[in-house]
């Protein structure tokens, strides 16, 4: 038997529920101000995982960007003769 089709919509995001334990004072007041938690958790572990991406690519890249600057300081801008402005 050939497996059932997807009834997912294309391009639709996957989703899977998890368990977040948070502090009691802040849940209620979450819900208080009917903040929907999962698009607030998402939101937040979003902008968490661009900022360790971030900090990850430049750490990896230290080492280029200082030299790339040290170039520049050393030699000057490339290309720096056709700037019109």
């Amino acid at each position: 038997m050939p497996p059932a089709p997807s009834r997912r919509a294309p391009g639709a995001v996957s989703r899977r529920a998890t368990n977040v334990t948070l502090p009691d004072t802040l849940l209620r007041q979450a819900r208080a101000l009917e903040i929907n938690l999962s698009q607030a958790c998402e939101a937040g572990l979003q902008d968490a995982v661009a900022e360790r991406t971030r900090a990850l690519w430049l750490a990896e890249n230290r080492a280029a960007i200082d030299a790339w600057n040290e170039h520049v300081v050393t030699h000057g801008l490339p290309l720096v003769a056709y700037r019109q402005f």
